[in-house]
């Protein structure tokens, strides 16, 4: 899509990037642990609770996302490839 994009023109080049770049600000910021939205999180959540959250509790539910999301994007590259062939 970006050559398409570039081929359009060179504005529509860099609104694409521009695009794309908020997208993954955006969903970076989504509280999910292994993420940094996930890390608000849980700095909300200490906040709230006035204590900080077990380490160990906190390590756990971030390793279980992270594996979730690698799982994720297995999936989506497997379905991308059998799209291709």
């Amino acid at each position: 899509m970006s050559a398409q994009a570039a081929q359009v023109g060179f504005a529509y080049f860099l609104q694409f990037i521009g695009m794309i770049s908020v997208y993954l600000a955006v969903f970076n910021i989504l509280p999910i642990p292994s993420l940094d939205g996930g890390r608000l999180l849980f700095l909300a959540i200490e906040k709230i609770k006035g204590s900080p959250v077990n380490p160990k509790i906190e390590q756990n539910i971030t390793v279980a996302f992270f594996g979730a999301l690698i799982l994720l994007m297995i999936y989506v590259t497997v379905k991308d490839i059998i799209k291709i062939f």
